[in-house]
C-alpha cells in the first residue's frame, strides 16, 4: 500500500511499474473514463498499455485481451466490469489505481496475480480520503496495512521495460479455413523466413487471426506475410 497524491497518482503509478518491473500488470480503475486517461499517461512515459472497459465493442475487447495474453502489451488498464471475463493465469502484478469501495472487490482483484504457485505482486495507491476503504480491507484480511511512499516520476524515464512481443493481425480466420499451422508455415517458409522461436501465441477467430512475434522480428514478419501467401492466398496484414 502506497500513499497516493491525488493530483500525481498517474506519475506515481508509472514510478511503481518502473520500480518493480513486472512482465505483465493489470491496473484496476474504479471509473471507465480513468482507464483511457491512465493509458494515455503511461504511454507518455513509454509503457505499452491498453484500456479495457465496458463501452468497447466485442471485437476491440477481444483484440486487447489477445495482445495482453500474448505479451505484446505489458499493462492492461481495466474497469472491474470489463475484467470479469479475464482468464489469464500468469499475471505478474495487480495495481489498484484507486481502492474499490468494498473488500470483496479488492480480494477479487488481487487474487488474479500469484496463481498456481507463482509469485505475484499486489500494489495499491491509497489517497487520504480512501483510508476508510483500506480499513475495511485490513479488517477483512486480518493483518495490519503498512504504508510506503513512492515518489512520482518527474520526467521521461530511461529503462522503461518494453513488451517482449508485437502482434500482427491477419484479416482472415476460421471462415477462410485458416489454422495456426498455416500461419507458422507462411512465416518460416523460404530462405528468408523467421526462426520458429520468434513466433509466439497464435489466436484464430472467425474472420481475423493474430500472431505474436518477437519484438525485434516484427517488421521482418510483417514483410514476410505481405510478400508471400498463406494457403496460396494473399490477405491483408497489419502490425498493431
Amino acid at each position: 500500500f502506497f500513499e497516493a497524491d491525488g493530483a500525481r497518482r498517474a506519475p506515481q503509478l508509472a514510478a511503481l511499474l518502473l520500480q518493480f518491473k513486472p512482465e505483465s500488470t493489470v491496473v484496476f480503475c474504479n471509473m471507465r473514463r480513468d482507464t483511457e486517461e491512465v493509458v494515455g499517461s503511461l504511454a507518455h512515459y513509454g509503457f505499452t498499455a491498453l484500456a479495457l472497459h465496458g463501452d468497447m465493442e466485442q471485437r476491440d475487447r477481444d483484440e486487447v485481451l489477445v495482445r495482453f495474453a500474448n505479451r505484446s502489451c505489458s499493462v492492461l488498464v481495466a474497469s472491474d466490469v470489463a475484467a470479469r471475463g479475464l482468464d489469464i493465469d500468469d499475471i505478474g502484478a495487480v495495481v489498484n489505481y484507486e481502492l474499490p469501495t468494498d473488500a470483496d472487490t479488492y480480494l477479487h482483484r488481487v487474487g488474479r496475480t500469484g496463481r498456481a504457485g507463482r509469485d505475484g505482486l499486489a500494489l495499491s495507491l491509497v489517497a487520504p480520503g480512501e483510508r476508510n476503504r483500506a480499513a475495511l480491507i485490513e479488517e477483512r484480511q486480518g493483518t495490519p496495512i503498512r504504508y510506503e511512499r513512492i515518489a512520482p516520476l518527474a520526467a521521461q524515464p530511461r529503462g522503461v521495460p518494453q513488451a517482449a512481443m508485437v502482434t500482427l493481425r491477419i484479416d482472415a480466420g476460421r471462415t477462410d479455413k485458416l489454422r495456426p499451422g498455416d500461419i507458422v508455415g507462411a512465416l518460416t517458409g523460404d530462405a528468408g523466413g523467421l526462426p520458429k522461436d520468434a513466433i509466439g501465441k497464435i489466436d484464430v477467430f472467425a474472420t481475423r487471426s493474430y500472431v505474436a512475434i518477437a519484438r525485434n522480428e516484427g517488421n521482418h514478419a510483417l514483410a514476410q506475410l505481405r510478400a508471400g501467401k498463406i494457403k496460396g492466398r494473399r490477405f491483408r496484414v497489419n502490425k498493431l
